[in-house]
């Protein structure tokens, strides 16, 4: 499969979705994606790996980079891994990367933290 960076929605939100595998010779893409979208006008981006048949440790690196990167430019970054998505969570779980970046496993879950954040909760 041929490793693509799209730009969209998910809940609302802008989004990267990423297709394919994110690995060592893929991440620049994202990466440089992620930059450009972090500089821009949203409040809140989605990084959406559904599509993503897999990550190493260099992906992940990449995903802290850019939670660092949003949290910098005051953009609340969510990153969507369903788990479904046995070869990129796998990775996610062995390295805890949802200690280090904001995790959600469905559209869903983005819908109510932004409800619960909206709430006061």
């Amino acid at each position: 499969m041929q490793f693509v960076v799209e730009r969209r929605t998910v809940a609302g939100r802008a989004a990267l979705t990423v297709r394919g595998e994110l690995d060592l010779s893929t991440t620049p893409q994202l990466e440089a994606a992620a930059d450009e979208a972090v500089a821009g006008p949203d409040a809140e981006l989605v990084v959406d790996l559904t599509h993503t048949t897999f990550l190493d440790s260099s992906g992940a690196r990449t995903l802290l980079g850019i939670t660092r990167k949003a949290a910098a430019g005051g953009v609340r970054l969510y990153v969507l891994a369903p788990r479904s998505n046995g070869p990129v969570r796998l990775t996610i779980d062995l390295l805890d990367l949802g200690a280090y970046v904001p995790l959600v496993a469905s559209a869903g879950e983005i819908r109510s933290t932004v409800a619960d954040r909206d709430a006061g909760r």
